[in-house]
């Protein structure tokens, strides 16, 4: 258990103090756009291993307690979000967005803040933290508790460290955009700054969804060992 803490604080960590700081304007200046984002990339995805493989270890060590059992409602609960969380990360991911990586031109396009921009500007971050929080409600073993409690403050940081990176380097142009959008989903449209709408979502992202949302319940079992439903 002390190596997937020590994974999950080391990657949690890495984005916290470095991703959307000044520390990350100071490397940049440095070595150059390029250079730190392979770089920075490449200490991700190996932390992100780590985390992986530690998480497999706690879970298969015999030291792994559980707090809470889920119930059949709990895991009903559970794939509902999962399918909300999917509906945030596959429209936001194929979305043109200022906030994703080398998309900031976008911020230049007068009518950027269309489709799912209009629910929140962090569709994939918010969809990654329902998926976190949707495996905490159903995953009440200490293990599972580390992993997934780490991802769902990854998530939430992660949009004020994006709003913080994107101010610094965009100045007014940024301040336009996030006067017209929400970090929170939905609260600009609550707030009247946006209203929603599906069709410019786009009706082929909206087929992926369920889609895709149905053949991770199929393949779960397979992949993880555990029925989603059952």
């Amino acid at each position: 258990m002390t190596g997937l803490i020590a994974a999950a604080a080391a990657f949690v960590l890495l984005h916290l103090l470095v991703s959307g700081t000044r520390l990350r304007d100071a490397l940049t200046g440095a070595v150059g756009q390029g250079p730190y984002t392979g770089l920075f990339s490449l200490v991700s995805v190996g932390l992100l291993v780590w985390v992986g493989f530690a998480f497999a270890a706690a879970r298969s060590g015999g030291a792994d307690p559980v707090y809470w059992n889920s119930t059949h409602p709990m895991r009903v609960v559970q794939a509902a979000l999962q399918f909300v969380a999917l509906f945030f990360i596959v429209v936001g991911l194929t979305t043109p967005n200022p906030t994703s990586v080398r998309q900031e031109s976008a911020l230049d396009r007068p009518d950027v803040a269309r489709g799912i921009l209009r629910v929140t500007r962090h569709p994939f971050l918010w969809g990654a933290a329902i998926w976190a929080a949707g495996h905490l409600l159903v995953g009440g073993d200490l293990a599972g508790i580390v992993l997934f409690a780490s991802m769902l403050v990854l998530a939430l940081s992660g949009t004020l460290s994006i709003d913080a990176k994107r101010r610094r380097a965009r100045g007014a142009s940024w301040d336009a955009f996030a006067q017209r959008t929400s970090n929170v989903p939905f609260a600009a449209i609550a707030a009247g700054r946006q209203s929603f709408s599906f069709a410019e979502m786009g009706w082929w992202r909206l087929a992926l969804v369920p889609l895709i949302w149905g053949a991770l319940i199929f393949v779960h079992p397979y992949a993880f060992g555990v029925a989603p439903l059952r």
